[in-house]
């Protein structure tokens, strides 16, 4: 940028200096001087044949009377020729010093114009990058990857089995569309694509691209939201107007939530807010009256519930492809893509370790890979074992190890007591998930954990498996009360759990006879103040159930932990020793007799 300015200054430099030096050649005459002995001067001026002198340093210049330029050279100044042109009368004219360059007169008379043009030029293009002028937004921000640059297809793609199924039809649609219009069918113009973060909505879109082998466009919804009113709107007919160049194509916009939101709910600007106008100009393309042939709008968001109903509706976002986190096959099918980058040991299970990740999505998988490569790598491993494996997962969930803090010795003792009350009451329950550790190595906020590995993805809560995880969250305080006659502040995560359980139960699962199968709980996404009709009466039974649950399940929790303290106490001792016990540690003490 600065070097454009410098050479527009430059050249408007040069283009006055060439300007005046012409002026200045038009405007003067040529004079030729002849050059006479300084002897003859004096005689001429003797003669009163001399009508002018002009008298520079040593440098005499005249003109005669026959209209005739002469000049001579002195080699110093005489005194008497000044007497001697005032005595004869004639006319002349001294100058002392150097004459000044007419370039150096030319450039100081018009260095102010210089100035104020050279500061003007920058103060526009400043304002062309701060203030972002019409003269940026004739190219559009959506970024084009063309179909030699996208190396993405299904295969790269894992854990979303039904949403590559359902999306086969619109690469056919882009590979065959004369197929789907013989009978009458015409290309979806949008596709929304819903779900967790992290779960591969980006990645699906380019895959889309990727087996279609159409050009691809892609923007975040945060970029057409500029700071003057009608600036965004004109971002986004530059964007399709781009677009239908290279039709068949997509445009993939990531976090539509972020210009998509419901309109009316502005605190300020109303209706004429930058961010509406956008909004507007989007239904349009997509919807308007005319068409956009050959090009399909594909959007991701987390949040489709704020999504203004316009952009929802069937003609602008035909379809919902709703994105979960993978299941079990998913996650494993999701590591295998991953690990092939990294060098691991043959014979490892990535079924295992795909069981021990629920709740994982697919960049949480490829970072848990990474960690374990980086964990691997530190201990200067040739390859990738489970151990690093389990690191990872550990660091990802529960945060780095805290090996700088001090423990004291009773609550390290307190820690472990409660740990194994959650691991005693938890085995106790035949259809609860099994642990797979335990430990009282301080991680992030916890000092300790207890982790329970699930068979299998639960898509159901029953009641019975509800109150048996209320039963257990309780048991680490009811084990510090047992042992040590003392309870801490650990338990309060816990508590905050077990709580929020039995509350879901009553206000949400209709699991309670008292209050019935009504839902009371607020999903009001704008107004979090907003509440319902609910009686002060029926406040009252709902939190009377939710104690009536908690202290049920806590006095259930509590028998169990009475009837195996021998269990309790030796897997205490245990976990002082060693820190961490496995599955087949914990088994070991469970068959065990009180």
């Amino acid at each position: 940028m600065r070097r454009k300015i410098y050479k527009s200054f430059l050249f408007l430099l040069l283009f006055f200096l060439i300007f005046t030096h012409i002026k200045r050649i038009n405007n003067s005459k040529i004079i030729l001087y002849k050059k006479i002995p300084y002897s003859k001067f004096i005689n001429d001026i003797k003669t009163k044949n001399i009508k002018k002198v002009l008298i520079n340093n040593n440098i005499l210049k005249a003109k005669n009377l026959n209209n005739e330029y002469i000049k001579t050279t002195i080699t110093s100044l005489d005194k008497k020729l000044i007497s001697r042109l005032i005595k004869n009368k004639i006319i002349f004219e001294v100058k002392n010093g150097h004459q000044k360059s007419w370039v150096l007169q030319t450039f100081l008379s018009w260095l102010p114009t210089f100035m104020v043009a050279f500061f003007w030029m920058l103060f526009i293009k400043n304002m062309q990058n701060s203030k972002n002028v019409n003269f940026s937004f004739n190219k559009s921000k959506a970024k084009m990857i063309n179909t030699k640059d996208n190396f993405i297809n299904f295969s790269n793609v894992a854990g979303c089995n039904e949403a590559k199924i359902e999306l086969k039809e619109i690469i056919e649609f882009l590979k065959n569309s004369q197929k789907f219009k013989k009978l009458g069918g015409y290309m979806p113009h949008g596709i929304l694509m819903v779900g967790p973060p992290g779960t591969g909505k980006t990645l699906l879109a380019r895959a889309i691209a990727g087996e279609a082998k159409v050009p691809f466009f892609t923007i975040s919804g945060s970029e057409f939201v500029e700071l003057f009113v009608g600036l965004g709107a004109l971002r986004v007919r530059n964007m399709f107007n781009n677009a239908k160049k290279y039709s068949p194509c997509i445009i993939f916009i990531d976090e539509i939530d972020a210009v998509g939101r419901q309109r009316g709910y502005e605190l300020s600007g109303g209706g004429n807010s930058e961010r509406e106008q956008t909004l507007n100009q989007i239904l349009v393309e997509m919807d308007g009256f005319e068409k956009n042939s050959g090009i399909i709008i594909i959007a991701a968001t987390n949040r489709v519930d704020v999504l203004d109903k316009a952009l929802l509706r069937p003609g602008r976002f035909d379809k919902q492809i709703l994105i979960t986190l993978p299941d079990v096959k998913g996650r494993e099918e999701i590591l295998k893509i991953h690990i092939k980058k990294v060098p691991i040991l043959i014979n490892m299970k990535i079924s295992i370790l795909a069981r021990s990740t629920p709740g994982f999505s697919g960049a949480d998988l490829a970072n848990l890979v990474n960690e374990a490569a980086i964990n691997a790598a530190s201990l200067n491993k040739k390859v990738v074992e489970m151990e690093n494996f389990e690191y990872a997962k550990d660091k990802i969930i529960l945060g780095p190890e805290n090996k700088s803090i001090f423990i004291q010795e009773k609550d390290r003792i307190n820690t472990a007591y409660h740990e194994s009350g959650h691991v005693i009451v938890a085995k106790t329950f035949p259809k609860s998930d099994p642990i797979h550790k335990v430990t009282i190595i301080p991680r992030g906020y916890s000092l300790g954990i207890t982790w329970q590995l699930p068979k299998y993805d639960k898509i159901n809560l029953y009641k019975k498996r509800i109150l048996e995880k209320i039963s257990i969250l309780l048991a680490g305080r009811i084990s510090e009360e047992i042992f040590t006659k003392n309870s801490s502040t650990g338990a309060s995560g816990d508590f905050k759990r077990a709580t929020k359980l039995a509350k879901d139960m009553v206000i949400c699962y209709g699991m309670s006879k008292i209050i019935g199968v009504v839902y009371h709980k607020n999903d009001d996404s704008f107004n979090k103040n907003y509440n319902k009709n609910i009686s002060e009466k029926t406040k009252y039974k709902i939190d009377k159930e939710i104690k009536k649950i908690i202290n049920t399940q806590y006095q259930i929790s509590k028998n169990i932990i009475k009837n195996n303290k021998n269990k309790i106490k030796i897997m205490v001792k245990k976990l002082l020793k060693k820190e961490t016990l496995n599955s087949k540690e914990i088994n070991k003490i469970m068959k065990i007799k009180n």
